[in-house]
């Protein structure tokens, strides 16, 4: 005759496999459905990641086209002062490293425009005619894409 406590150990013991069977088959499958929503999401995330840092540098290959592709009548017809510079340049609350990076120039050199100690070529001219043209907003859009 079999001994009781062993039976009744084994006994107990084949409930508690059934009952943890119960409750975790319904958490393994959540998991797997989860883990299939990170991986979907992570697929997403690295295409949209891509698509931004293509963006990124359509937008940067632009900006730095676009002074160069007017026509050269317009370019003579952008008057400049120095005054000006400075203006614009506190009017956008950008540095002088800032301010130059947008028009492609150094920091020192919208310095000298500032002071009047030179003015800018006819392409940077027409950059910084641009660059007068831009709000704030679209100032620090475009230099965080410069920078980026």
């Amino acid at each position: 005759m079999p001994d009781v406590a062993s039976v009744l150990r084994g006994e107990i013991s084949r409930l508690a496999r059934k009952e943890t069977r119960q409750l975790v088959e319904p958490v393994k499958k959540q998991n797997a459905e989860l883990r299939r929503t990170v991986s979907a999401l992570k697929k997403e995330v690295a295409t949209l990641r891509h698509q931004v840092g293509f963006l990124q540098q359509q937008e940067k290959r632009r900006l730095e086209e676009a002074p160069a592709g007017k026509p050269e009548k317009a370019q003579k017809a952008i008057r400049f002062a120095p005054r000006w510079v400075k203006a614009d340049r506190e009017r956008l609350g950008l540095s002088a490293k800032d301010y130059g990076a947008l028009v492609g120039v150094s920091a020192l050199t919208i310095y000298s425009w500032e002071a009047g100690k030179s003015k800018p070529r006819k392409e940077k001219l027409a950059a910084w005619a641009e660059v007068r043209a831009l709000g704030k907003r679209e100032a620090k859009r475009r230099l965080e894409l410069l920078q980026g």
